[in-house]
């Protein structure tokens, strides 16, 4: 089964670009998972980091909650929306552009991503019911990722962010080197991206 399933409701699609800067290849890549999503009939919310207006530090933590901006709260609506959330965004040191962390730091917090639940040893997810795609570009070749530096982002990401606010079957598609690359493998990228989608 592929992950836009064919159901008797179009499934809802947030496509989002991790890239701080938005006309970088992962832009051109989140256009595109976006065009094919809607091509399959799918509604689909595209959201460019770049255009949002937040303060990526959770200067509290959870001690006390900070108010959301605009633009998290209308973020917060679309993972709301969505039951299917792509990612696309560049390895930076070895994870995510510390906006794109920042993101998830204000937006998943406790009583939106999950709740404590008095006496139990784990929180409840709240974001349950929806899956999850990552695509990721990188100057690292992928087998060196994964096997010399233990891929710790993509476990991150499935264990202790997405998973743990409910998301399921999490599926990366890695896209490397990057850097260095021709116009033509560059552009080869951006149309097998859309693979992501199954």
């Amino acid at each position: 089964m592929s992950f836009l399933s064919r159901d008797a409701q179009p499934s809802r699609v947030l496509v989002l670009n991790g890239n701080p800067a938005r006309d970088a290849l992962c832009g051109a890549m989140a256009e595109k998972i976006a065009d094919e999503a809607r091509r399959r009939g799918q509604t689909v919310r595209l959201v460019h980091l770049e255009d949002l207006d937040f303060d990526a530090n959770l200067k509290q933590g959870y001690r006390a909650r900070m108010e959301w901006e605009p633009d998290i709260k209308a973020f917060a609506d679309s993972l709301t929306w969505c039951d299917r959330l792509v990612i696309v965004h560049p390895l930076w040191w070895g994870s995510a552009p510390a906006q794109l962390k920042g993101l998830l730091d204000r937006v998943l917090v406790p009583g939106f991503g999950f709740q404590y639940i008095e006496g139990k040893a784990f929180p409840k997810p709240l974001l349950a019911g929806r899956k999850a795609r990552v695509v990721i570009t990188s100057d690292t070749p992928t087998f060196f990722l994964k096997w010399f530096y233990g891929n710790g982002w993509v476990k991150v990401l499935r264990r202790q962010i997405l998973g743990f606010c409910g998301f399921k079957d999490l599926k990366v598609k890695y896209f490397s080197p990057v850097r260095g690359a021709k116009p033509e493998a560059l552009a080869q990228m951006v149309e097998d991206a859309a693979g992501i989608l199954g």
